[in-house]
Formats: structure tokens, sequence, C-alpha cells
């Protein structure tokens, strides 16, 4: 009798089901592998864009910090000027020894140091308001000419040009207290010199200051002298002078000597009685004067609201004159002005 074969199907039925059971397991396996790495991608993605931002925050903060710290070093850097500027000019070792170049007058004077304030150039505090003029209509943009008065040393030049600004430097006289303005105007591409003339009241005169019972042999001699000590100038404006500009015989000697040596006045107007304007139409001169004082008060603000005033005539006339002194509330203030100046001209006077 021959054996009986034993049924397979339910053997075969479990190898099938494990097999499936094993294929379900790496198919889970393979999408849980591939969901894992997308996942991952962009938690890393994320990450990286996280890192990015942190990365660019931090390279922003640095460059702010870097511009503050510059920002803060320009500012030490303009109080360090300033801090020159009020050194007086007796304790300069270097400006007290006379040019061997230019053998100067002998004066028996005392040494005289910065003045305290811009009082001296004016008899009237109403002299601050700038003259009527015509109103001129331009397109072209107005101009503006800052001149600071009273250069004489070297902490001056180097506060003034400090401010990267084109400001025109008025040189005073060189004397026994200041020997060396010349030479330190020597150095300078374009310059003015501050003419010392006779004031109704002032006590600290400068020496070789023109008075109104000078000569025309006199005044003449001494315009060629500063001619020769500033071979370069073309610019003079008077220094004090209330009393010589409001003269009419002393202008006339005056400005009869700088036309025949080529040299333009500019009225500092110190006094409201100031014959300039008509002594220069008698010449065929083009009368120019200033407009602006803007230290006639030595407050930081004060000067700030009187540079606001000069762009203002500016803006009016075409054209304006200010004009100032190396103290350090007036470079402080011009320097902390200079976002003002976008609306004018910023000009040597030569271009005005």
């Amino acid at each position: 009798m021959s054996k009986r074969k034993k049924p397979v199907t339910k053997k075969h039925s479990n190898v099938l089901g494990s097999i499936a059971w094993i294929l379900t397991f790496i198919v889970v396996v393979l999408v849980s592998v591939t969901a894992g790495y997308y996942i991952g991608y962009d938690d890393a993605k994320d990450k990286i864009v996280k890192k990015e931002r942190s990365m660019e925050q931090k390279r922003l903060a640095m460059v702010k910090k870097l511009e503050d710290e510059k920002a803060k070093k320009d500012e030490q850097s303009v109080s360090s000027r300033l801090k020159e500027v009020l050194k007086k000019e007796s304790k300069s070792i270097e400006e007290s020894k006379p040019s061997a170049q230019t053998k100067l007058p002998e004066v028996d004077v005392e040494p005289v140091g910065e003045y305290e304030d811009a009082s001296h150039e004016v008899e009237d505090a109403a002299l601050a308001i700038a003259p009527k003029r015509e109103i001129v209509k331009t397109s072209a943009r107005p101009k503006l000419a800052i001149i600071i008065d009273d250069v004489s040393v070297k902490s001056h030049v180097n506060a003034i040009k400090g401010l990267n600004l084109p400001i025109t430097m008025s040189f005073l006289p060189p004397s026994k207290s200041r020997p060396n303005s010349h030479t330190l105007a020597a150095k300078e591409s374009f310059y003015m010199v501050h003419l010392p003339m006779e004031a109704q009241n002032f006590a600290r005169e400068e020496p070789f200051t023109l008075k109104i019972g000078d000569s025309q042999e006199k005044i003449s001699q001494r315009i060629a002298e500063l001619k020769k000590l500033f071979p370069k100038v073309g610019f003079i404006n008077n220094h004090t002078g209330s009393k010589f500009t409001a003269d009419e015989s002393a202008m006339n000697k005056l400005l009869f000597s700088l036309k025949s040596q080529n040299i333009v006045f500019i009225d500092s107007r110190t006094t409201a009685d100031s014959k300039v304007q008509k002594v220069s139409k008698k010449y065929g001169l083009n009368y120019i004067g200033r407009d602006i004082f803007l230290d006639h008060k030595m407050d930081k603000l004060y000067i700030k609201a009187q540079i606001k005033k000069a762009i203002e005539v500016a803006k009016s006339h075409g054209s304006a004159i200010a004009i100032g002194h190396p103290h350090a509330n007036t470079i402080l203030a011009i320097n902390e002005s200079k976002a003002l100046f976008v609306d004018v001209e910023l000009v040597l006077v030569d271009k005005l």
C-alpha cells in the first residue's frame, strides 16, 4: 500500500506570510529612513538658516560697533584739536621763536594771548544781523564763505583744517607775541590777512594798527610790507577798525594802496557807520562785506543758530559771508553743523 503525501498548502502559506511580513517591515524601514532623511534635512536647513541669520546679526553688530568706535575716535580727535586751540600762544616754544627768514620791526609790547571772545570786533551787537541786500533768484546753488579771523598760531590752523571743510583763514600779521603767522600762512594755498585797524574802543590794540591820522605814505608802506610777508595775499579784511572804516578819508587812502597791490578789501562791518561801500564805489570796486558774525556771543547754541542764519542769507541772496574766530565753541559748532551745509556750496571767499 503506497504512502500518502502530506499536504503542503499550510506550510507554504506560513512561508508566504513570513515573506510578506518581512517585506512589509523592509518597506516600513525604508519609508521611515526616507521620511527621517527629509525631516532631518528640513531641520538641518532651518538650523543653517538660523545660524546664517545669527552670523549676519553678529556681523552687523560688529560693523555698528566699529562705526561707533570710529565716530568716538573722530569726536575725540576734534576734542583734542580744540584743546590745542585753547592753549596760550605764550606756552608754545616753537611759535615763540622768530623766523630767521623775515626780520620783524622792533615792538615794545607785552605778549598778547588768544582773545576771550569776538566782542573786540564789533561796537554794536545789532551788527550780528545781516544787512539788507537785493533778493536774488537763481537756479545756481547758493554759496557760503566762512572766514575765521585772528588765525596766528599752529593750533588754530590745525583745528580749522581738522574740520575738512573749505574754510578761509585770515591771519593776523606777525608781531612779537605771534611771530610766525606769516610762515604758517605760507604753507597754505589760499589765505587772507586780518589787518589791524583803529577801533573806537579797544584796549588790546595790535602793534602796527592803522590809524585814521596815518599818511598815505605810511599806509602804502604798511601794505607793501604785508605783501612781502604774505606774497600770496589777494584779500584783506579789518581786525577791529570801527573808527578807521567809519572815516572816509582813511578808507580812501587804504583802498588806494590795496588797489595798487591788487588786493581786495572785505569789510568786516565792525560798525554801522562804515564808509567802505561808498569809497569802493568811488574806485569802481565791488563792495564785499560780512553778512553774519557767528560768535559775537561765545555760546555754542548761539553760534549754531548764527550758522543757520548765514545759510538762509545765502539762499536768499545767492551768496553770503560769515565771520568767526578760532575758539573752541566756534570750531565745535561748525563741526556739528556739517549736515546743514548740504543746502549751500561752502566755498573760499575767492570763489564768491
